[in-house]
């Protein structure tokens, strides 16, 4: 469907009893004795500037001997002020009251558009006030293992690609004093779900507080001595801990490194309230020496583990621990 006005004779808006020539994109020069003394055959009865063809515009032509110029200004200015017309239908619909000029192609119309109705499995983005600790800052959620633990004031939880486990850490981090070509946190906790077939607490406690240690203070997973090395280490506590309601246990060491302060590492297991119950592990290494990361603060974010959902606790949904 074509909105073009065809070339032809049309009535001269600035002179009355004369026509000027459309060649169908533009006002020429050419004008001549109107129609009513001469008539044209095959002359269009439609105006060229009625608003539903989008033809020329009815701004009045330039006066005589205005030239070309004259007649691009005008159809310059025509052109502007189809638009601006098209532009207020669309923007401003039809008149209320029925009285207004007819909507252009497009055009809202009154009949309100149909509005599809709300389905039950509609729901709003989660978001901290929605309750999801997901979306909570002060929460670290480990779905997989169905638990929450409260994010210490000064920690963050780790958006790290190479953290394939839930994992929180103090936000800011310093260059390894083993190795300038990696950055190290004071202090990280992060959780993950024990080898299957394993399930009593205080085995896999004391298995995993090996790896532990070397994974906080041996070698990265690039194979990096971030720290130095462990030189040494000594027990702290090897112990039973209730963890969520469940029986778990922990293992706690006192590592010295080749470089650096050293540092506190713990292995906590403990049975999952999820599925089969397969056993959680909790890893905490925190850098010696620091007053903000006291050993007390490892029993304080044990004490906050929740299960997901727990009614009486919020799972953790809120908390917010300090050292």
């Amino acid at each position: 469907m074509s909105f073009a006005t065809p070339p032809g004779w049309y009535p001269d808006a600035g002179a009355p009893g004369t026509e000027r020539w459309w060649d169908g994109t533009a006002w020429t020069a050419h004008t001549r004795a109107s129609a009513a003394a001469h008539h044209v055959p095959h002359a269009p009865t439609q105006q060229p500037y009625a608003p539903q063809t989008f033809g020329p515009p009815t701004a009045p032509v330039p006066p005589r001997g205005g030239g070309r110029t004259g007649v691009l200004a005008i159809a310059l200015s025509g052109a502007l002020v189809l638009a601006t017309a098209v532009t207020a239908v669309f923007l401003l619909g039809p008149d209320d009251s029925g009285t207004g000029a007819a909507p252009g192609p497009g055009a809202a119309t009154d009949t309100p558009a149909p509005t599809a109705p709300a389905t039950a499995s509609a729901t709003p983005s989660p978001s901290p006030s929605t309750g999801d600790p997901d979306e909570d800052p002060a929460v670290l959620v480990d779905q997989l293992n169905g638990i929450t633990l409260a994010v210490p004031d000064g920690w963050e939880k780790s958006t790290r690609a190479s953290d394939a486990v839930p994992t929180m850490r103090t936000a800011v981090s310093y260059d390894c004093p083993g190795t300038d070509a990696s950055f190290c946190y004071r202090g990280t906790v992060s959780t993950r779900t024990a080898q299957a077939g394993e399930s009593d607490p205080e085995a896999i406690a004391e298995a995993d507080i090996t790896t532990a240690a070397d994974k906080a203070y041996g070698e990265d997973d690039l194979g990096r001595s971030t720290h130095g090395g462990i030189t040494s280490h000594k027990v702290l506590a090897s112990k039973p801990v209730t963890v969520a309601g469940r029986t778990g246990h922990l293992v706690r060491w006192q590592v010295v490194t080749g470089k650096g302060p050293g540092g506190t590492v713990q292995s906590l297991a403990f049975p999952s309230t999820v599925g089969s119950g397969t056993p959680v592990i909790v890893r905490f290494a925190f850098d010696a020496g620091r007053t903000e990361l006291p050993v007390s603060l490892m029993d304080t974010i044990t004490r906050s583990i929740r299960p997901i959902g727990d009614s009486a606790t919020s799972g953790g949904v809120g908390a917010s621990i300090g050292p």
